[in-house]
């Protein structure tokens, strides 16, 4: 098999000995190796977005966390729940294998097994994890396009007294975990969502809609009601989600801005989102705006606050998904929210220039895309 980019494996073993000895033999062979002397340093790595594997290769037998328990706490994890993992032991009995694949291991590998062959079984997985993704990846694109549905729009929004604007990129060209929507209540009162689904790949997309149906459904009962409060529309979503059968595993950040065109002013509420930039043109500086709200579906009650933001004359606010941020270079996979805060400041002296920004800073990959990439810039004029 041909790898067109070297595969990352992450090693996990407390005989050092052996970790040593078969990162050498994965190494000839091509593959780019992380090795982890037990289950808690693998977890540390992992949590630290220091290494991102293809696939987690991990001894049963471990002091303090065994095998078993390391992938148990893997499966309660998003964001790696979903990495190919596969079992290394010297035991062979029925009853452990079974014990293993429930746990929805791949495989298992027995370690008396010759290196060599521990590499091409390792080889062939990856090989076929390759080929479901990628069957997985045009279902999704099929069902896009049959379904005719989607979760980006079209176009942005016409708001008095504001230029709303918006930049999506999915990754790998495959509709993705991010959504947006621009719900318009009446001439005063405008509502902007971004959320971003957690972990379930180029399964994701599925969900946005699930999501995204409950969200509108929040904000227009809301405003029947006029009640205009993002931090409990953000609750009445958040408690839906937590009883809704088939939603209620999956977790999403999201970011609720409502604009009063009257007033002139932003209020926003987040679950689990990014901070907010916002600039202003007075001062010449780029601050954070947070939130303290859970993500949705993580826990019913998502203590969810509104900040109230007034924007002058020449102000801008940005709004973006975790895919603005992350990107991969030598040592791994990184998150640098400051990195990209510093590449956003020298386009702000200007007008409204968000297509300038486009081509110039988002549309310039320095860095490779692992996720989804979504941006919301809210303009006074």
């Amino acid at each position: 098999m041909s790898l067109h980019k070297p595969k990352q494996i992450l090693l996990v073993d407390d005989d050092q000995l052996f970790l040593k000895l078969i990162e050498q033999v994965f190494k000839k062979s091509g593959f780019t190796c992380t090795r982890a002397g037990s289950a808690e340093a693998a977890i540390e790595l992992l949590e630290k977005g220091e290494v991102i594997p293809d696939l987690i290769l991990s001894d049963y037998e471990m002091l303090k966390m065994n095998g078993f328990e390391f992938r148990a706490y893997l499966m309660n994890q998003p964001r790696f729940q979903d990495i190919p993992f596969v079992f290394l032991t010297f035991f062979s009995d029925k009853d452990f294998i079974e014990k293993g694949l429930d746990l929805q291991a791949i495989d298992y590998v027995i370690k008396d097994t010759p290196i060599n062959v521990i590499v091409s079984k390792v080889n062939n997985i990856l090989f076929a994890v390759d080929k479901q993704r990628e069957l997985s990846e045009n279902e999704v694109k099929k069902a896009a396009k049959s379904l005719n549905i989607k979760s980006i729009p079209v176009k942005a929004p016409q708001i008095d007294g504001f230029e709303v604007d918006f930049w999506h990129m999915a990754y790998h060209d495959i509709p993705g975990g991010d959504f947006i929507d621009f719900i318009k209540v009446s001439d005063r009162y405008n509502f902007i969502v971004l959320g971003d689904i957690m972990g379930k790949k180029w399964m994701a997309w599925f969900f946005t809609f699930g999501f995204l149906s409950y969200v509108r459904s929040a904000v227009r009962f809301a405003a029947f009601n006029n009640e205009y409060s993002t931090s409990k529309i953000l609750q009445q979503v958040n408690a839906i989600i937590c009883f809704d059968e088939v939603l209620q595993d999956i977790l999403s950040s999201l970011s609720l801005l409502l604009i009063d065109t009257e007033t002139g002013k932003i209020t926003y509420s987040g679950a689990g989102d990014l901070p907010l930039l916002y600039y202003s043109s007075k001062a010449n500086e780029l601050q954070m705006i947070s939130s303290s709200g859970l993500l949705l579906g993580l826990f019913e009650e998502g203590n969810y606050s509104e900040k109230e933001i007034v924007l002058g004359q020449g102000d801008r606010l940005f709004v973006f998904t975790d895919g603005m941020i992350d990107f991969i270079d030598a040592t791994g996979k990184k998150s640098d929210y400051n990195q990209f805060s510093k590449a956003l400041k020298p386009f702000m002296k200007k007008d409204n220039n968000f297509t300038d920004i486009v081509s110039n800073l988002f549309d310039r990959d320095l860095n490779e895309q692992v996720d989804d990439r979504s941006i919301i810039s809210i303009y006074k004029n």
